[in-house]
């Protein structure tokens, strides 16, 4: 299977530090695949590199088959590389239907206005109804609950039509009901043709939803495989369960 997204080598420090050590691994094209690990090994200091949000100390980055020489986030947003974080970002003073439009691929100069074309709130509302958002477009995002902004951040980040999204933790701190939604709106868009890279701490979800599954420990891969093979991997339950 061809790789969408290949990391070779990636390594950076903070001070004496390293968070991210040597690290290496490919997202093939069509997967949903999952980036696990005990807590700072390294998954979301990884995104951050991969994605432009910090300047990697060395290694590379490839996407779509290109070197990214210097990954910039707006750049590769547009490439159709796109990513959410931890804590869901979202403008909580404009509404939902502001969210997305200025999500929309577009001169930069627009930012800066709050107008929406017709096509943009079309565009807007039939994502915000897809999520079951829709009879909230006009709301400001801040009266959403937490997992509502998560489900927000989601839709905002598929204006772009990207290729490849990058998730990191989608259902953390949301409710059961809110991660079948998470999982089913994921299934979804994986079978319209976008390729997934995942962090996530519940490994009932990854093992169900993500194949392959890479393990990272301090900062580097650690194992990678099918779900069941990591599963059973004895390096990878001490990496979770070890002293």
């Amino acid at each position: 299977m061809t790789a969408l997204l290949e990391v070779s080598g990636l390594t950076k420090r903070f001070g004496g530090v390293t968070a991210v050590a040597d690290c290496s691994f490919t997202v093939p094209a069509g997967s949903i695949t999952a980036l696990i690990g005990p807590n700072g090994s390294g998954k979301t200091t990884v995104f951050n590199l991969a994605t432009g949000y910090l300047r990697a100390d060395a290694g590379a980055v490839v996407f779509d088959g290109a070197r990214v020489g210097r990954p910039d986030p707006g750049d590769l947003y547009r490439r159709g590389l796109t990513r959410t974080f931890q804590q869901a970002r979202v403008f909580r003073r404009l509404t939902l239907i502001e969210n997305l439009t200025l999500a929309s691929p577009k001169r930069w100069t627009s930012f800066f206005r709050r107008d929406v074309t017709t096509a943009d709130r079309v565009r807007a509302q039939d994502m915000l109804v897809g999520f079951g958002l829709g009879d909230l477009a006009e709301q400001p995002a801040g009266e959403l609950s937490y997992g509502q902004q998560k489900l927000l951040e989601f839709a905002t980040v598929l204006m772009g039509d990207p290729k490849l999204v990058l998730l990191d933790e989608p259902t953390a701190g949301v409710n059961p009901i809110m991660v079948e939604h998470m999982e089913r709106h994921i299934r979804a868009l994986h079978a319209r043709g976008i390729t997934f890279l995942v962090v996530e701490h519940d490994m009932t979800l990854v093992m169900r939803l993500c194949d392959p599954v890479i393990v990272m420990d301090h900062g580097a891969k650690l194992a990678e495989g099918r779900p069941r093979e990591v599963q059973g991997d004895p390096a990878v339950l001490d990496a979770y369960l070890g002293d």
